[in-house]
This record gives structure tokens, sequence and C-alpha cells, in this order.
């Protein structure tokens, strides 16, 4: 009887056994021919160098290589990976673009490495529903080149040309946000292999729709999950019309109070502003180092406004008087594209800015988001808190929506200003939850925010979601280390 058990267990998991005496950096022979049954063989590397590429983000987080990396070509690939590694008990890392900042792609405990980029088509376009679906390595600036004839575009920008899928697993959000949404606003479908290779449509296979009441939000809960609970293999995304006019601006302001004053009086005046972005004078100098701009070293506001003609002179008087009211100066009006866009490009630059302020240290970027009543409070009192810290760092953030980040420079080797700039952000994130708000308003938890989650939404609240990874992926395999 034992030996007829055994001969059923190989039958359904052929390759159990055969990786469990390996140590972390080293798959078994059999295993990896397997990888490679399905990929083939030039889209399989288990070299070093390929490896740790694979292991790190733009985060301080020390690199973790995967044991093998592989690139699938479609869905049916990654089904039949997924699969092979849930036998085997194989963790399963998804990769994309690597521009995360919270060490969401370390194998913390080694595994294969699925780098979904290959996978780049734009697989249906409904430009009457404004709908597209894309495949995960499909960025967000491919997608807008791809609609630039079409009178539509996607308006989520988290700056870096990031991969779509990795922007809805990691509930991306960015400079648009304000007016257009995040990703869990923009996500409409997903398709999602699971860890035991089950392919699930989050809302019903070819489905678009803009509103549901059926049953609960898979889409939901995949957006923003980071790779924990499945693969995304597709992305159906709500999109936008272009506007018929676009108008940027800058203005400089006396103090970080003002600048964040005006943005809360913006807002309360139901002015429609597309953009509104913070720069400390720290980040406004760096930035004008690095991307050759000629703005004041003050505290400053970037303000993007969409629409009409018309309503864009409404909008551009009001704002105008507001800001004034605070006490701005040096004010700017952008009205040509090369100029708007040199703009845009100089504040996507701005972690690229700060790294240059100290070279050769790393970046280490905090992220909280709070209700717009507390936003005044807490970045005056996190400016106080920079200067008093004796840390190199900076101020920038998405204020329209209550989000901003401190770019803290680190060598990464001095673990003693290492522990100072992590006490840093700690102290911010629960700054941020003892003022209503939220210790990640869109890098993630990664690996690094797991206890001030913890503290955000309670026992109760991460006991629920380990429950909800335990049904969707019993054995822990999905990005093992994250979130929870």
């Amino acid at each position: 009887m034992a030996r007829l058990l055994r001969s059923a267990t190989w039958r359904l998991f052929p390759w159990r056994g055969y990786c469990s005496q390996k140590a972390k950096g080293e798959l078994c022979r059999d295993f990896v021919e397997a990888l490679k049954a399905v990929v083939g063989g030039s889209h399989l590397s288990t070299a070093a160098v390929v490896r740790e590429q694979h292991g790190r983000d733009e985060s301080v987080h020390r690199c973790e290589p995967p044991d093998a990396v592989v690139w699938p070509q479609n869905v049916e690939q990654v089904s039949r990976l997924a699969a092979l590694c849930y036998r085997q008990g194989v963790p399963i890392i998804p990769f994309g673009t690597g521009t995360g900042l919270e060490g969401g792609v370390c194998a913390v405990q080694g595994g294969v490495c699925v780098n979904l980029t290959h996978m780049d088509r734009i697989l249906e376009l409904n430009q009457e529903d404004f709908s597209v679906v894309v495949e995960p390595g499909v960025t967000r600036k491919a997608l807008n080149a791809h609609l630039r004839d079409s009178g539509l575009w996607f308006p989520v920008d988290p700056g870096a040309d990031a991969s779509l899928c990795g922007m809805a697993a990691t509930g991306a959000s960015g400079t648009n946000a304000v007016r257009y949404g995040t990703m869990r606003d923009n996500v409409l479908n997903l398709e999602v292999v699971l860890p035991d290779g089950r392919l699930l449509h989050t809302a019903g296979r070819g489905r678009h729709f803009r509103k549901s009441a059926a049953g609960y939000n898979l889409t939901g809960l995949f957006v923003g999950s980071e790779g924990t609970l499945g693969l995304i293999t597709a992305t159906t995304l709500r999109l936008h019309p272009a506007p018929e006019a676009t108008v940027a601006a800058t203005c400089a302001f006396p103090s970080v109070q003002a600048a964040v004053d005006s943005t809360v009086h913006i807002l309360q005046a139901a002015v429609p502003v597309a953009r509104i972005e913070f720069l400390d004078e720290v980040m406004m100098d760096a930035c004008n180092r690095y991307s050759k701009l000629n703005c004041l070293v003050a505290p400053t506001l970037f303000l993007e406004f969409h629409g009409s003609q018309q309503a864009l002179e409404e909008q551009l008087q009001r704002t105008e008087e507001i800001v004034q009211q605070n006490g701005a100066s040096d004010f700017s009006w952008a009205k040509e594209a090369e100029e708007r866009s040199r703009l845009w490009t100089a504040r996507h630059n701005a972690w690229y800015a700060a790294l240059a302020m100290r070279p050769g240290c790393k970046g280490y970027s905090t992220d909280v988001c709070v209700p717009i009543s507390r936003l005044s409070e807490i970045v005056v009192q996190t400016k106080e808190d920079l200067n008093a810290s004796g840390l190199t760092g900076s101020i920038v953030g998405h204020v329209g929506d209550g989000n901003f980040h401190c770019i803290l420079l680190v060598n990464p080797d001095d673990a003693e200003e290492l522990g100072r700039v992590k006490a840093f952000a700690e102290q911010l994130g629960r700054r941020a939850l003892a003022l209503h708000g939220t210790c990640t308003g869109e890098h993630g938890i990664g690996m690094g925010k797991r206890q001030l989650l913890r503290e955000e939404v309670g026992a109760v609240g991460v006991e629920t979601m380990r429950q909800l990874k335990a049904v969707l992926d019993p054995q822990g395999l999905m990005n093992p280390g994250k979130v929870l």
C-alpha cells in the first residue's frame, strides 16, 4: 500500500523532492531542466550577475538574488511555471521593471524570479468603451505612445516608466492622482495566474464594465497585493479623454507652511487641478542642478491644469489669487508642450536629482499620506525634524492628495546612519497614523513597512489578510517575506 501511495504521489507531483535538500542559491539540475522545458534554454538564467540584477530594486534593502530567472513569453508558460514551482515548493517572485522602493522583488527565500517583460503586447483597445487590455511588459509610456492618435490617454504616472501590471500589483499612484485617481481607480479587470497555475479573471473573462455589484471585489483584492497572491499576466485599464488644453505653472513661497496652505486652499476652492506637486528648497536646488532649471531656490509648487481654453482661464485666475494670498512669488506659466515637458521631466527625475546631492550613497524614500486637513501640520513638523536630524534629505510629494515623501541619502555601509534613517522613517509613518493617515500612499509595504501595516490595520486586519493569503497561497510561495 505504501508503495502504491508513493507511486500515486509521484505521478501527481513528479518534481517533488528534487530540490528539497538544496541550499538557497542552488536549484537541482533536473528542476532547472524542467524550467527550460517550459520557457526554452535562452529564456532562463542562473548566472550570478543576472540573479543579482533581479534581487534588488531602487530601495536600500540588501540584494537578495533568486536562484534562477525565467522570461516566459505567454500566459500559458506562466501557468506551467507556477504549477511546476507549486509542486516542488519553490518560491515565485514576479518581476517587472524593478523600479520599486520597498524591496518588493528581493528573493528573501530564494526561488524563481519570473520576469514578465517579454510579454509586452497591447491585446485589445476599446476606444468607445475607454478601456485597453495590456500584458505585463507594457509600460505606461509605451501605452500612451500607442494611444497618441486615439484621443485617449492613461494618466496614472508614478514617475518611473514602470510596467502597467507592476503598477497594478503595487497600487501605484503619481502626479495625476489628484484628478484621475490611482491604479485602484483605473483597473477594471485582471488576468492572474494563481500560485498553483490556475488562471483567474477577477471580473470575468473579457469583461470591462465601469461598475458592478456582483459579488466580492476580486480585482480590488489583487491591486496592491505586491505579488503575494498571484502573477498578474494582463490588466484591463480605464482610459480617459486627452485634455483639450493643458497649462503648467510654478510658484515659489516664503515657507513650507505657505506652500502647503496654498495646496489646501486650492483644493478647498474646488479648483479642478490635474497636478499639484510640492518641492522643498533642498529639492528645488537639486532639481535646478540636475535638470538645468532656473527656478528660485525656495519651497515651490508645480501645478498643471487640464480642460477647455475657457475653463483654464478661470482655473488659472483663481489659483493665482489663492497663491498670492499666501505670499507666492516668481509665478510662471508654461503653456507650450516643450516647456511643460521640461518641468515635469525635472519633477520625475527628482529621485535622481536627490541621489546626485551625495554621490555614492543610496536613497531611502519615505511615503505617507494623510487627510488634506492634516497636511500642513505633518509636512511642517517633518521639515523641522529633518532639519534637526543631521541627515541629508529633502521633501517632495503629490500633496494634492495628501501624499508626500522624504528622500534621505544614506551610506548603506554605515550601520549607524542607516539606523537613524530607518528610525526617522518609522517616526514619520507613526505620525501619519496618528493623524488618521496611512504609512504608505503608493510605494507599498514590501519588506520595510510590515510592522507599520500591523499598527495601521490592527491585529484583526492583519489576521484577515493572512487568512486570505492562506486560501490563495497555502504554501506561502508567492513573493514570501513581503507585506505580512
